[in-house]
This record gives C-alpha cells, structure tokens and sequence, in this order.
C-alpha cells in the first residue's frame, strides 16, 4: 500500500475526491462507529481534514491509505469516552418470555444497520451485522488494528504506523482482538454467497405472510431455535413460537395491515415494515435485518428508528391501497 504513488492532481479534484472514496470510507467509519449516522459525519470531517492538509501531504502512500489513516484517527477521537453499541442480545440478559412486558431504553446509543446501496458492496463480508456487534466488544484501538489488518489487509509496520505505536503491540492487540472474537465464534468471513432460487423463495413467502399476519407459515420460515431482537426495546426472544407469539400479541397491527419492502442491509437481507394507521394508509415501523441459516431464517433483528427510512431510500409512507408483490 505505501507502495503506490499517489495520482497526480488527485488532492486537487476534492469533488473527485470525495465520489472516489466516499463509500469505502462510509463502511470504514461504520465499522468503527456502529452507526451509519455517526459515519456519515465522521467521514465529512475525514475529508475536511484531508482537504486542510492537502498541501502537507508528501505522496509517500497513496492517496487511499492517507485517507484511512485520517479517518481511523477521526474514528478514535470520536470514541473516546464513548460506551460501546449493542444489539439487545449483547446485553448479556438472557432471552424472555415472549409474554413480558416490553421495555424500551432510549438512553443506549443502539448499533445501527446501514444500507448496501450506501457502501461498497464488495465489502460485505465484513459488515454483516453480527460481525459489526462482535467489533463493538473491543476497546476502541484494539477494534482499529483488526480493522486495518483483517479487513483492509494492511500490513503489522502500516497499521502502526497509522496509529502511532509499534508493531509489538500492533500484534498484540490484534491476538487479543482475535480472543474476543474467537469465544463469540464470529469472523468477517461469515457471510453467506448470493442468495439462492429457495431463499428468494423464503423471502417472498415471508413478506407474503406478514402481510397475512400468518403466524403459523412465520413460524416455518424460521428455525426453532431463531432470535428476534429489536432495538430500543432491551427484551429479546428465542424460538420460533416464541417469536410468533411475539408478533401475534404485541404487533398491533392484523390482516393486511403490514405491508414490507424489500431492501438489503449489512450484505443481507432486510424488510422496511409499515404499519396501516387509522385513516388508513400506511407509516414506517420498523426495518427487520434478516440472517439466514440455508432455507430457514436464524436471526431477525427489528430496528424502530424511523429515520433509518430515510437513510434507506425508502418511501415515508404508502397509500391505503398498496399491496405488496412479492
């Protein structure tokens, strides 16, 4: 990497600049982050440093390493001080009855999906959403070093370099960060290929049952021992009937009153679920992030932050006649 020679004139083109990079650096902030928010503006500030020391900058690595460089730093700084975001299973409370009351905690800095339109999508394998929370179990520098060694494949003497220490200890953070790792039997190589003829299937059967509030066709899409999570809420669930009991008494919605889109988050797939209200078109509810095990769904996490619509593309409402089409 500090190989390459840096293009000449690249500084000069900020607007260049920024369409080249952008995205690259969108998933690179994310990783650290959590929040595809929070990346959004840490990757603003990357590219205004960069544009500041423009003139400082020597060519003694490519224009792309400098740039990461900046934006790990910037990455740092933001964290400091900062409690990690978890997803409800991460909270270590065991699973619940999916009869108990739900309890929200807006006062937890959630992590958060972020769309595949938005990223690079030859990246995904190391944005899957369960490998994003396993990265939020690390300190904040130990999280850079597997980041920049794991993920962007840079060298022991460069990823020291870019975070000012040695290589010692370069590797040593990177063992560590492989333990922690190791015991939630999570790596960035987790990701599943393109989606299968069955599993298209199983998506268009689960959008077609929602829709039907079909509980028992939900509960044979997913596999006995599935999880469902959703953020603000801290409760968490285990077990197909579990999870359909969930959905059944604490989803207000009934027959045809829950239409979702189709969308991708995180290199899987993902629903944006609207809710029909009185007058009888249709809001925003939640936006479902789904991990899937061969033709079974494994793990469902329902994310209720309505300005994640908005950061997906997707409509801030549908009209009272929408039917969804698989």
């Amino acid at each position: 990497m500090t190989g390459e020679s840096a293009p000449t004139g690249e500084l000069d083109d900020f607007d260049g600049l920024t369409a080249r990079y952008q995205r690259e650096l969108l998933a690179h902030c994310y990783r650290m982050s959590g929040s595809v928010h929070e990346a959004e503006d840490l990757v603003q500030e990357t590219l205004l440093r960069a544009w500041r020391a423009s003139d400082s900058f020597e060519g003694r690595s490519s224009v792309r390493t400098w740039l990461y460089r900046i934006a790990t730093n910037v990455c740092l700084t933001n964290l400091e001080g900062k409690p990690r975001r978890p997803l409800p299973a991460g909270l270590g409370t065991p699973d619940q009855p999916a009869g108990d009351a739900l309890e929200e905690n807006h006062e937890i800095a959630w992590l958060e999906p972020v769309p595949d339109a938005a990223v690079v999508v030859a990246e995904r394998d190391s944005l899957r959403l369960a490998f994003v929370a396993a990265l939020q179990h690390l300190p904040a520098r130990q999280r850079a070093v597997l980041i920049l060694r794991d993920v962007l494949r840079w060298s022991a003497a460069e990823t020291a370099e870019a975070l000012d220490t040695t290589t010692a200890a370069v590797n040593s953070a990177l063992q560590r960060a492989h333990a922690q790792l190791d015991e939630r039997a999570l790596t960035e190589d987790t990701v599943v290929d393109e989606l299968t003829e069955s599993q298209r299937s199983l998506l268009d059967r689960y959008l077609d049952a929602f829709w039907r509030k079909d509980l028992d066709t939900i509960v044979g899409l997913l596999r006995a021992d599935a999880t469902w999570d959703m953020p603000p809420f801290t409760n968490w669930f285990r077990g197909s009937e579990a999870i359909a009991e969930l959905i059944g008494n604490k989803c207000p919605g009934g027959v045809h009153d829950m239409p979702m889109i189709e969308t991708t988050a995180n290199g899987q797939p993902a629903f944006a679920l609207y809710m029909r209200v009185p007058d009888g078109h249709f809001e925003p509810f939640h936006l479902q992030v789904l991990d899937l095990d061969g033709d079974l769904v494994r793990h469902v996490t329902a994310f209720f932050d309505p300005r994640l619509f908005e950061t997906f593309g997707l409509p801030t409402r549908l009209p009272a006649d929408y039917v969804p089409v698989p």
